[in-house]
């Protein structure tokens, strides 16, 4: 039995909801304390961190979506540190608020120079520090998001294009044998007559049938008659070997394979190793009325197609070759012109 398509995970989960972080570097911890108490109004997430030396490292921990660094600090100033985070992969792209006691041209432009989004001398106004904290972080963070929409997007596009393969290839198989079904049958000697055509080539078929199926089936139950189908369709299976070949499932009891590029003599072979390998499987079959183990009958057919003719024209020689197998006492191989019991 073919196994059930699989359940499909899109991925757009994968786009989280953020809060605003907001990291304080700054050497004064008065100044983080009004800071702090500036921004006790909003829903922020607010981190505050001293030492310049360790900021990188808090910044890489915390994910921030703004960082608020003074400009001169002990050890380490400002400017340096913007560098410093513009270095890293992680805070790269983190907005960044320099916080500065002078307005002084030269030293600003440096700051958007050296990668700063923006400037602000303190103590700056509570309004503006909250606009601009909310200005900058939500263009972040949505960023952020469109990033991350954009990935789990083309991750669905090939969770998508893995289902469509996987549903293609179930479209193509018999549900019960797991072998190709008429559906492919079609397609490939479509396929097959048309490069036979092309390259003046011939193309066989193999027609068979179970000889006294519906006997089977009423000795051995339906659930005995689809064992059967799923161990004479794995036993065609493995009685050709290029991969150019094919069997399939035509209907019922009833099989078919394409042998492209083969002549009738060749055909004929592949059609008896059929026949012996399906008699060695001693499948018992008590009420058939050619052997005690299960037999089959077989019609072959070959062709070296012309432009304007119709595969339609070799299925129906297969099958008239199958119904005089079966009309000569089964359990043989015929073809036009040839027959092999």
């Amino acid at each position: 039995m073919i196994d059930e398509l699989p359940e499909i995970d899109l991925g757009f989960e994968d786009v989280q909801e953020y809060k605003i972080t907001i990291l304080l570097v700054d050497d004064q911890q008065m100044i983080a304390e009004v800071i702090r108490r500036a921004l006790t109004t909003e829903d922020f997430d607010f981190h505050y961190c001293k030492n310049p030396t360790e900021a990188l490292k808090v910044a890489e921990k915390l994910k921030p979506t703004i960082i608020l660094q003074d400009l001169v600090m002990p050890e380490i100033d400002g400017l340096t540190m913007v560098k410093f985070y513009r270095a890293n992969p992680i805070t790269a792209q983190v907005p960044i608020i320099v916080l500065s006691t002078k307005e002084e041209p030269e030293i600003k432009s440096k700051a958007f120079e050296f990668g700063a989004n923006d400037y602000l001398v303190k103590l700056p106004d509570k309004i503006e520090l909250i606009a601009r904290i909310r200005y900058h972080s939500q263009a972040y963070i949505n960023q952020k998001q469109r990033d991350e929409a954009f990935k789990a997007l083309r991750k669905s596009q090939q969770r998508l294009a893995q289902a469509n393969k996987i549903l293609q290839r179930l479209s193509s198989l018999d549900g019960l044998t797991g072998i190709a079904n008429r559906r492919r049958f079609d397609q490939l000697l479509k396929k097959e007559w048309l490069r036979a055509i092309r390259h003046s080539s011939s193309i066989s078929i193999i027609m068979l049938d179970i000889d006294f199926f519906k006997l089977f089936n009423d000795t051995y139950g339906h659930q005995g008659g689809d064992d059967c189908l799923k161990q004479v369709a794995e036993t065609l299976e493995n009685s050709i070997h290029r991969e150019t070949d094919m069997v399939a499932r035509y209907g019922g009891e009833e099989f078919v394979a394409i042998l492209p590029e083969t002549g009738v003599h060749g055909a004929l072979e592949v059609a008896k190793n059929m026949c012996s390998k399906i008699e060695d499987q001693h499948i018992p079959h008590k009420n058939s009325k050619v052997a005690d183990h299960l037999t089959i009958s077989v019609g072959v057919a070959t062709a070296i197609p012309e432009r304007g003719s119709q595969p339609e024209t070799l299925i129906a020689a297969a099958d008239k070759a199958l119904y005089e197998a079966k009309n000569n006492g089964r359990n043989q191989v015929r073809s036009a012109g040839f027959h092999s019991e």
